[in-house]
């Protein structure tokens, strides 16, 4: 079962959080990305041989970062939204409430063996799969939320977070979050946050998916200790 992350005790678990925060959805993107047929944002992956035009794309970043905000709007532009929550829940992968936070831990390898079949194939349309697990899944492709470690602390604050689960969020952030455990070959990328509004981020994610997940790797990924020497 894998819970824990092997670097950090930081116990992966799916929280059922407020949406209102500092980050908040915008009702919709004003521009005419969301005018556009949802196929103008497929990227084309290939896979075994042939050349699809929906994909499974994961929605990750550290508790904090928008991921739902993100989500709520890459919905309005047409992408069907599942949480890991609701895929390990029908899957059976999903744990026992815990009384002590009130999150259920996520049985990643259960999850997996359980999708693995039905994933071999493209989906009907294109998913995004949001959580903060959700980098571990065999998705075509995976986008990583960032925000400034001092920013993600005072939004956790105003979720009620607990001080020993915003510092160890914020560790996690401060270290690369989701980018320690990157596998396979899948294209990734990531958008920061910390100041950008939300529009301007979604825009460039669709901008990235309609450009076919190009380029598959950013040219540098953030590092928070860096930006903090200089």
């Amino acid at each position: 079962m894998l819970l824990i992350h092997s670097g950090l005790s930081i116990v992966f678990r799916l929280h059922r959080r407020s949406r209102a925060h500092s980050w908040s959805c915008a009702c919709a993107i004003d521009g005419s990305m969301l005018r556009r047929p949802r196929d103008a944002f497929m990227g084309s992956r290939p896979t075994r041989g042939n050349v699809v035009s929906t994909f499974r794309l994961a929605l990750a970043g550290t508790p904090g970062t928008g991921k739902t905000t993100v989500a709520t709007l890459l919905s309005a532009a047409g992408f069907g939204i599942m949480t890991i929550e609701e895929l390990a829940q029908s899957a059976g992968a999903l744990g026992e409430l815990d009384p002590s936070d009130g999150a259920r831990p996520v049985d990643l390898d259960l999850l997996i063996e359980a999708i693995a079949d039905s994933w071999e194939s493209a989906p009907a349309s294109s998913e995004i799969i949001d959580g903060h697990l959700s980098h571990h899944l065999p998705a075509d492709a995976v986008v990583v939320l960032r925000c400034n470690p001092a920013t993600l602390r005072e939004r956790l604050s105003e979720r009620g977070y607990s001080a020993e689960k915003i510092e160890s969020n914020v560790e996690w952030e401060l270290l690369g979050g989701a980018w320690n455990e990157r596998e396979g070959d899948s294209p990734w990328s990531e958008f920061d946050t910390t100041t950008e509004d939300v529009d301007s981020v979604v825009k460039s994610i669709l901008a990235w998916i309609s450009d076919g997940f190009k380029p598959a790797s950013p040219e540098g990924v953030i590092d928070w200790i860096a930006r903090m020497d200089d």
